[in-house]
């Protein structure tokens, strides 16, 4: 079993199919479009969408990040910190967990979107050495009715080749 520290007394491990419900609360919690408790039963079951949960030693899930792999790419498809939790560093070590377990991979680079108003997002994802290389106009719907601006970025993994 792969297991990471992370902050606050939590720690980082793979996510199990009891988690799904767990995982669907904190994205809707984080995302005005939250996925389905459905959605993320078929993302455990599927090697290629790997997810990363930090939890205390009870399961209790306070963030959790998710990949797509695809060859040698990979799309970190989302990252998510509880209300409760944020501040605390939790991202950073999600972030990190991800990056050590892609280490042994064939992966070398990898892609996300970010909405171009989430600061702390966009300095997390910095400090990681991702570099702006598109954006997408409209992409994150807002409770308003709005649309929110999508960076698309990019990140080689530091060990390629």
């Amino acid at each position: 079993m792969k297991v990471w520290s992370a902050p606050i007394g939590l720690h980082i491990e793979m996510a199990e199919s009891q988690d799904a419900e767990q995982l669907a609360k904190l994205h809707a919690e984080g995302f005005f479009r939250g996925w389905s408790v459905q959605d993320f039963v078929a993302y455990i079951g599927n090697k290629d969408t790997p997810i990363y949960i930090a939890c205390d030693k009870n399961r209790k899930i306070a963030g959790f990040s998710m990949l797509r792999l695809q060859q040698d790419e990979c799309e970190l498809l989302t990252i998510v910190v509880g209300k409760r939790f944020r501040g605390k560093k939790l991202a950073n070590a999600l972030m990190k967990a991800m990056w050590q377990d892609l280490y042994y991979s064939p992966v070398t680079k990898m892609f996300l979107e970010v909405d171009e108003d989430n600061q702390a997002a966009n300095k997390l994802y910095a400090s990681y050495g991702f570099q702006q290389v598109g954006t997408r106009q409209g992409y994150y719907p807002r409770p308003d009715g709005h649309t929110a601006t999508a960076l698309v970025m990019r990140a080689d993994l530091g060990y390629a080749e």
